[in-house]
């Protein structure tokens, strides 16, 4: 493993992926933090229109499109000998792709090293799009096409922080990004959420895409036919319509088939998505929603008609959208068959209850604040006396997952803020140190690291948002190298780094007796995924053991 062998495809023009095209026109209604990408006027989706009509290559390097007020840092003395930028990323889901690909056309001959803890790439896009949206994952036709050029090495199967420390990195690079997502869930605080049939939507999503870390879980459905899940984001639906659909539905896609024995043993029939606040404060999408509307023998309850006004002009396009597929409701009324699901809204979780195993929520009702504007997206409300009880067989809660601290980050002189759940920067990537106090933006930006998706901006928004807030960090990175900007090893204005990036710790791995994965072992396991797949008539089968990987890649 001491040379990574790549497979050399005939170039061709990258592109957007068609799910991305679909959802750029209303893309901007959809991100929710919209500090972390372009912010004049209608410029989000013009310079993404201006990327899809040229389309260059990744070795053409074209304009750059930075935000406003997002200039290049100061200038140093070293660019007459500059070497070649050498660029760590760390993680290898959309976020990470985005930026290497948005990277590498701006600066021609930068060289970029993605480090991935798991054998296998592509992040949430292989282990948290659901195996019915399968045109989702149509990106990865983009990232395939960053990986095919010879200044890309995927390096697998290494954890940073664990089989390689962060400071042993720093002297090989110029630049870490910071592009490892949210890995974990956040937890409802309340009594009972540890009792048997209490599940983390994440957990949940990751065990039926076939996640080797939660292969394990088994998810308990054959208690009984009511399940209850907390939160009303995208995710949630998601779970709700794995849950609602006839198993011989899934059998196609890439559904793990552990996943798809226990779901056909399922006897959830009823599912409630139970939100703190309104309909109009609900994080799910348009798409979502009227996917479950129109599935057959489905009925659906709402009281979603209260919160809107008669007159539905007065909302933002996809606003108005979403409230028209709800007040419309299923084709189904709710009474007539068997599976069944409602949104409850104004519901605050209390308390799960139950002896060994789950048996019901406790939920306090809420009302808007008295100064709130229910029509606001960010309405707030207060609980009132009321309670009511919901029975539930399974509960899964979904209100976000949460992005946690790499080791050794303290050690570049970077912090963690856990209540954000975001390593700190200047909105357009740049890693920021708040202990160097406050001033312009990159007063107190730490030279050469960057962060760009969830754990820039926290874990919200779909695969668009990320892409054009990854096209606003490597904007700024290339923007930043041009500049001549300080970088991580610049003492007195000369570059110090090594430049040997993924050769220059490779040893320190090896010695942990760890065995790297590089592009050319990720397709090996690509190629066996999808013939085990083709056996049973669907797009792949996803091994999910660690073993079973190396053994297709011929590393064991």
């Amino acid at each position: 493993m001491h040379n990574m062998h790549y497979i050399h495809q005939a170039r061709r023009a990258p592109y957007i992926c068609a799910s991305c095209i679909r959802n750029l026109d209303n893309g901007a209604s959809r991100i929710t933090r919209t500090y972390a990408t372009y912010r004049s006027g209608n410029r989000s989706n013009d310079a993404v229109a201006e990327y899809l009509n040229r389309r260059p290559s990744l070795a053409a390097p074209r304009a750059l499109h930075l935000p406003q007020n997002a200039s290049p840092l100061p200038r140093n003395a070293y660019s007459a000998t500059k070497k070649p930028m050498r660029l760590a990323i760390i993680g290898s889901g959309p976020a990470g792709f985005y930026s290497a690909h948005r990277l590498m056309k701006q600066v021609p001959d930068a060289m970029v090293d993605m480090y991935e803890k798991l054998p296998v790439p592509y992040g949430l896009v292989r282990f948290g799009v659901a195996p019915d949206h399968p045109e989702v994952k149509n990106c990865q036709d983009t990232f395939e096409e960053v990986a095919a050029s010879d200044r890309f090495n995927y390096i697998g199967n290494v954890e940073v922080g664990q089989s390689l420390a962060l400071a042993d990195m720093k002297p090989h690079y110029d630049a870490i990004l910071f592009a490892y997502g949210a890995t974990e869930d956040k937890k409802l605080g309340i009594p009972g959420e540890d009792l048997s049939g209490v599940y983390s939507a994440r957990e949940f999503v990751g065990w039926y895409n076939g996640h080797p870390e939660l292969s394990h879980l088994t998810p308990q459905l054959d208690q009984g036919d009511h399940a209850v899940i907390i939160g009303q984001g995208n995710v949630a639906l998601d779970v709700a319509r794995i849950l609602l659909q006839p198993p011989h539905l899934l059998k196609h896609t890439d559904i793990a088939e552990h996943a798809l024995a226990v779901l056909s043993r399922s006897k959830v029939r009823r599912i409630q998505v139970a939100g703190r606040r309104g309909p109009l404060q609900a994080a799910f999408t348009i798409k979502e929603a009227r996917e479950l509307m129109h599935f057959p023998k489905v009925g659906f309850k709402s009281d979603a008609k209260k919160f809107y006004p008669r007159d539905l002009g007065v909302f933002p396009r996809a606003q108005k959208r979403l409230a028209e597929v709800l007040l419309k409701g299923s084709h189904c009324d709710g009474r007539d068959h068997k599976r069944r699901w409602e949104l409850s809204f104004m519901r605050s979780p209390q308390a799960i209850r139950g002896d060994n195993h789950v048996t019901g929520v406790d939920f306090q009702k809420t009302a808007f604040a008295p100064d709130a504007d229910p029509l606001s997206k960010g309405a707030k409300v207060v609980p009132t006396n009321e309670w009511v009880q919901s029975p539930a067989s399974v509960v899964f809660r979904s209100v976000g997952y949460k992005s946690t601290a790499l080791p050794g980050l303290s050690e570049l002189g970077a912090l963690f803020d856990e209540k954000l759940g975001i390593i700190p920067n200047d909105a357009y990537g740049r890693v920021i140190s708040p202990s160097k106090g406050p001033g312009a933006l990159s007063a107190g930006h730490l030279p050469g690291l960057y962060a760009v998706g969830w754990v820039k901006r926290g874990p919200t928004g779909v695969i668009v948002s990320t892409m054009m807030d990854a096209f606003t960090t490597g904007d700024v990175i290339a923007a930043d190298w041009k500049a001549d900007a300080q970088f991580l090893n610049t003492e007195k204005g000369v570059n110090k780094s090594t430049g040997l990036g993924w050769d220059g710790v490779r040893d320190k791995v090896l010695a942990k007796g760890v065995i790297p994965v590089d592009w050319e072992a990720w397709k090996k396991i690509d190629q066996a995924e999808r013939a085990r797949g083709k056996e049973k008539g669907k797009l792949r089968e996803k091994f999910t053991d660690f073993e079973q990987m190396k053994m297709a890649a011929g590393l064991s």
